[in-house]
């Protein structure tokens, strides 16, 4: 078996992919709710988007790392 090549998503990536294409929020408010500001989510929106397509067109492996961050329960505020 080949080695496959790894695509890094950071977890804010991931993050701004799930509450704007999986909860279906305005980018606006997933950037609230992420605590940065809309651009920023923006650049990790469309820099996550470009990855999984690469991991998926190109059959990559995707490794998620990076940041400080706290899991909580999401009551849908």
């Amino acid at each position: 078996m080949t080695e496959l090549e790894t695509v890094h998503l950071k977890v804010v990536e991931l993050e701004a992919m799930r509450l704007v294409d999986f909860v279906g929020m305005e980018q606006e408010d997933a950037a609230n709710k992420m605590g940065v500001s809309r651009r920023t989510l923006w650049k990790d929106l469309k820099s996550a988007r470009k990855k999984i397509v690469d991991a998926l067109v190109n059959g990559k492996i995707v490794e998620m790392h990076g940041g400080n961050y706290e899991l909580f329960e999401d009551n849908g505020d």
